[in-house]
């Protein structure tokens, strides 16, 4: 799926589009070693957030000045100055800037369509599941779906939007900052580079009133929990490589992890602030023995419009894009653009819920969706973000 928005991955709040990747041109090889960053907070001190050297640093050896960056300079996506390798990634707090009009804004679904009929001759494709109708979740979200949110992000063609989960952190037990999305929703892949202004925001719009009701919300309204700045995204080389906007091109790979941080300082981590996480279960069972899954996410495009979660189960089946790739799960469902990125749900091998996906493809009438299987590119992943931030 894409960004939305201008969302062009497919779910992100764009159209399902089989592989979803945002927006914009660009070149250049994947490659390096992650290394993190830490957000800084504008301006300087606000809230106990002090702007680190290695920040700045770090804008000027790409040949960005930090004061220049916060009065607008990060809207300049000359395709010389915009970062794509792995090591690249800054994203400095920019306070205020995702406010309840820019954020209920970045829904406008585009993005390129795909062949529903994808995988089937792989030979280890099932059959296209029946379209499951997406069902409103629960309100207050807070209280049912509290792990999942919206992830905010600035491309080339404007704001965007994608879904989000967060999960445990074994590093910090109880007090896990790490969230969980859709690669095409921090990096747009082959042709680009790291998106800008990435931001989650649990339990948006938790009350789960109309879009309507939303026009001059105080931000405490769309955002109850806070809005959390990712300090260091990761994604996996793979959808660095060969990540793309259209038939499903590093799809198998297409999952990134978020390390996050308070735009307003607060002594308490995103775990005890939504007061849950889910474990992220990367052994799970074949797909014959997997009864059920449950995918949440905010679709944006048409007939939805970004504001409401939405939930679909279903039994999954198989799909294989390419046959050198991993194959992965899909489910009736249809939900649209912005679920991208969204938590798809299952029993892990303990009995108990644990992510095991995320929504990454889609056609553009949705009628079903496809996550990536979980496996040890995941993992590895999982635990050198975990690993990072290990005792900070």
């Amino acid at each position: 799926m894409r960004p939305n928005r201008p969302v062009t991955a497919a779910l992100c709040a764009a159209a399902l589009a089989l592989t979803a990747a945002a927006c914009g041109p660009g070149d250049g090889e994947a490659g390096g070693d992650a290394k993190p960053t830490v957000a800084a907070s504008l301006p300087s001190g606000a809230d106990g957030i002090k702007i680190p050297d290695e920040l700045k640093d770090k804008l000027k050896e790409h040949g960005f000045d930090l004061e220049k960056w916060r009065g607008g300079a990060w809207k300049n996506w000359n395709q010389d100055d915009w970062l794509r390798e792995a090591g690249d990634y800054v994203n400095p707090i920019i306070e205020d800037l995702w406010d309840p009009d820019r954020m209920r804004g970045a829904e406008e679904p585009k993005g390129p369509s795909v062949d529903p009929d994808a995988g089937k001759d792989q030979g280890v494709t099932d059959p296209t599941p029946a379209a499951v109708a997406a069902k409103p979740a629960p309100a207050p979200y807070h209280a049912n779906v509290p792990e999942s949110g919206k992830v905010f992000f600035d491309g080339p063609e404007g704001s965007m939007v994608c879904s989000a989960t967060v999960v445990k952190d074994p590093a910090h037990p109880g007090k896990s900052n790490m969230v969980w999305t859709a690669g095409h929703c921090v990096h747009s892949g082959k042709s680009g580079g790291w998106y800008r202004n990435i931001a989650f925001v649990p339990s948006y719009n938790n009350a789960g009133k109309p879009a309507t009701a939303l026009k001059g919300a105080p931000r405490e309204q769309v955002a109850p929990f806070g809005v959390w700045w990712s300090d260091w995204a990761q994604t996996s080389d793979q959808w660095i490589a060969t990540g793309g906007p259209t038939g499903g091109a590093g799809a198998p790979y297409d999952f990134a992890m978020l390390h996050v941080t308070p735009e307003k300082g607060s002594g308490k981590s995103l775990e005890e602030t939504v007061g849950s996480a889910l474990p992220v279960e990367f052994n799970a069972p074949a797909v014959p023995k997997i009864a059920s899954m449950t995918a949440t996410g905010y679709p944006a495009a048409a007939p939805f419009d970004g504001q409401k979660a939405y939930q679909c189960t279903d039994r999954p089946g198989r799909l294989s894009l390419v046959a050198a790739d991993p194959v992965m799960y899909r489910i009736g469902c249809t939900m649209t653009g912005g679920s991208s990125g969204g938590g798809w749900i299952a029993a892990g091998s303990n009995g108990k819920p644990a992510l095991v996906s995320n929504t990454s493809i889609g056609p553009t009438k949705a009628g079903w969706l496809a996550g990536p299987k979980l496996g040890p590119e995941a993992k590895k992943l999982f635990e050198g973000v975990s690993g990072k931030f290990r005792g900070q």
